[in-house]
């Protein structure tokens, strides 16, 4: 795990989020998460960087920004402390992410980081 205070960047890239689909991924009621580990030689100099999606199937435009908006606000808490340095989250909105209670959907974030570093460590 991280420390507090750990610096976040944003995937800008196509290809980082067809990376992260390829690997790991934990579905929860308020969203679905895919992670990978960077390699060594992929240029970075931000330890965890994370990736956000809402399709149509979610809504209209202004229900995918507030999915998007409570997403960003999630990882920019959760992220930091349960997050591991040398990953790329993408955190993909789901209809039940708007609704959704904040504490759940914190509480799904933390379960579904700590489901995806048991399977990385387990491999």
């Amino acid at each position: 795990m991280t420390q507090a205070g750990t610096a976040l960047s944003s995937l800008r890239v196509r290809r980082d989020y067809l990376a992260a689909a390829k690997a790991g991924k934990q579905v929860r009621q308020g969203f679905v998460l895919q992670a990978r580990e960077r390699q060594a030689d992929e240029p970075t100099h931000t330890p965890i960087r994370f990736g956000l999606t809402a399709s149509k199937k979610t809504g209209n435009a202004v229900m995918r920004n507030r999915i998007r908006r409570r997403l960003r606000a999630l990882a920019k808490e959760v992220l930091p402390h349960y997050g591991t340095a040398g990953f790329d989250y993408v955190m993909i909105g789901r209809v039940h992410t708007a609704p959704r209670a904040w504490a759940d959907l914190h509480k799904d974030l933390r379960s579904a980081l700590k489901a995806i570093h048991q399977n990385e460590t387990a491999t």
